[in-house]
């Protein structure tokens, strides 16, 4: 390992910290704007454990490499789509039933 880098486990840890801070907050939170947030923090996570993979890859001479950071490239722009749609269908939701509660969205039929 070449010094002065951050090895790839502390990388992976951080990413598995984050998601599981994403999916708490997924399970435990009623605002369907959090909820969004929150996907993105798991969405973020998978990113970042890609990144270090790949780089980890690169040092070791993988011709490979370039392969993590295009999944993340197609996560992101899967993660902005998700965005646009859902954000969409939020405020259609709001504009009809005046709240963002996801628990008051059983009944809502558009």
């Amino acid at each position: 390992m070449l010094s002065g880098l951050v090895p790839t486990e502390y990388y992976v840890a951080l990413s598995a910290l984050v998601f599981v801070i994403g999916a708490v907050g997924v399970l435990t939170r009623r605002s369907a704007i959090m909820i969004f947030l929150s996907v993105e923090l798991m969405l973020n996570a998978a990113n970042l454990a890609l990144i270090a993979f790949a780089r980890q890859w690169a040092t070791a001479g993988a011709a490979v490499a370039l392969s993590g950071q295009a999944a993340v490239f197609i996560i992101l722009a899967v993660a902005a789509a998700e965005v646009a749609v859902g954000l969409g269908i939020l405020v259609a939701i709001f504009r009809y039933r005046h709240s963002a509660d996801v628990d008051t969205l059983s009944g809502v039929r558009l």
